[in-house]
């Protein structure tokens, strides 16, 4: 039995990951090709995502990479052609490529709005649509994130397509099931490149002193949680939206936790 999907199937199954070149995409395809999954490495980024399932079959699993616009239905569409084709089954999707957004409302450029639209939103639903076509049963993960609950100024209209991805996700519980269970991760802060490089020591200590768990998480936090929600131990999880952020909600004022646990710590 592997930690979390059945031994008895994972040798049968595959999963398709999109945007998982780098970063958490990277972190949940290495994950459940180690729980024995054979896993789609795909992205627009083709030499990384090339060396992404190299190194996985180096490490004795299975992985192919397939090079693919998520913007583009006829691409998308061959995505799951090949992927059926190649494995003969198609029993995890996880919709995770994403870009992001630094306007406000009143700033945003049509481009600007049509990319994180056709990106992070239609692309989920497009890729959900072709997976159902191929499934049998299985599980489609939506990555979406905390902004989908509150946000900051200037991350428009990303946080507004998160939230959407919340209420797709509910959607497609309701057309797909119950052959198929459909859940959403919200992320909160997590350490890739694009949200610490630039951070120095001070400030990467305060973002952690606001979290409740005194860290922000690592892309294999969010690869923990796409193979609990993938396994049968949640057979009877479905249009859940699941916060996976340390704690962060919890929090009301950002300035109280620090001191409070300084108190306490006198």
């Amino acid at each position: 039995m592997t930690e979390n999907i059945s031994s008895a199937r994972a040798d049968n199954l595959t999963a398709i990951v999109t945007g998982s070149a780098r970063g958490i995409g990277e972190a949940i395809a290495r994950r459940l090709a180690s729980e024995g999954v054979s896993v789609v490495v795909t992205d627009k980024n083709e030499s990384d995502g090339k060396a992404v399932a190299q190194s996985i079959r180096d490490a004795g699993r299975s992985a192919v990479f397939i090079k693919t616009d998520l913007r583009s239905p006829d691409e998308v569409s061959a995505l799951f052609e090949a992927t059926f084709e190649r494995f003969e089954s198609i029993d995890i999707l996880v919709n995770n490529a994403a870009v992001h957004t630094s306007d406000s409302v009143g700033d945003v450029s049509i481009d600007e709005w049509d990319s994180v639209l056709e990106t992070d939103f239609r692309s989920y639903w497009l890729c959900a649509k072709y997976a159902q076509e191929y499934m049998d049963e299985g599980s489609i993960i939506n990555i979406s994130s905390n902004h989908a609950f509150s946000t900051m100024p200037a991350h428009f209209p990303y946080n507004a397509v998160k939230a959407g991805i919340n209420g797709m996700t509910r959607s497609m519980a309701l057309d797909f099931g119950p052959e198929i269970r459909v859940n959403t991760i919200n992320p909160g802060w997590v350490a890739v490149e694009r949200t610490t490089d630039e951070m120095d020591n001070e400030e990467r200590q305060h973002l952690e002193s606001i979290h409740p768990i005194g860290r922000i998480g690592t892309p294999e936090d969010i690869a923990g949680t796409v193979a609990f929600l993938a396994s049968e131990d949640a057979a009877f999880i479905t249009g859940a939206s699941l916060l996976v952020d340390g704690g962060r909600s919890a929090v009301m004022q950002d300035d109280v936790l620090p001191d409070y646990r300084e108190s306490r710590e006198r």
